[in-house]
């Protein structure tokens, strides 16, 4: 899904810059690339993130992954390949809010590490930043509060994450934030300071 079919079409420079942009933002742009399982808390970390850098100035979105698959995504369903498509997808997406110099931020489950990885190699060097939210299987139950995980173990959803579909966790992430154990403003509090320690924030 991925091969180009279009014809006869040329890429077209933008007469406002990328630079200039972020000159006159006084930040960088980049995504900040959520991943961990269902329940795991990549949304209200996005969202707390989201809030932190309004209050700064600081221009910002948060791509969620239910949200995109309300819209750009709704063809598409949880199967592997259709996972696979749904992160080429939202990773070309966020590549144009990166270019736009806003800080977006990703909740996708993204369980597998190639396509984490393809969507890194989109980018620039230095625009992506991965997050771990790291969680257990047992806790993120704990927190379900959409019986997600007592339908998947009922068999009435498949291939869902954890339990009959694989999670492939990073590598190499640049924060990892452990929310068995981490409140979200410790987990927070990780994430900016990475932001910030290394010059996205201004």
């Amino acid at each position: 899904m991925s091969d180009t079919k279009s014809t006869n079409i040329v890429w077209h420079e933008h007469s406002v810059t990328r630079d200039e942009r972020e000159k006159k933002f006084g930040h960088r742009g980049c995504t900040v690339w959520l991943t961990g399982l269902s329940g795991c808390g990549k949304s209200t970390l996005a969202n707390a993130l989201d809030a932190v850098l309004w209050e700064r100035g600081i221009r910002s979105y948060v791509l969620d992954g239910d949200n995109i698959r309300h819209g750009l995504n709704k063809d598409l369903g949880f199967s592997p390949e259709d996972r696979t498509e749904n992160i080429r997808r939202i990773g070309e997406v966020a590549v144009l809010f990166t270019s736009a110099g806003i800080i977006n931020t990703t909740a996708f489950i993204s369980p597998y590490r190639a396509d984490r990885e393809s969507a890194r190699a989109a980018q620039k060097e230095g625009d992506f930043v991965e997050v771990y939210v790291k969680a257990s299987v047992e806790e993120c139950e704990k927190r379900d509060t959409k019986g997600l995980y007592a339908k998947a173990r009922a068999g009435q959803i498949p291939e869902f994450t954890g339990i009959s579909a694989p999670y492939e966790e990073p590598a190499s992430a640049e924060v990892t934030v452990d929310t068995d154990t981490q409140s979200v403003e410790e987990s927070l509090t990780i994430i900016v300071n990475y932001l910030q320690e290394n010059g996205y924030l201004g």
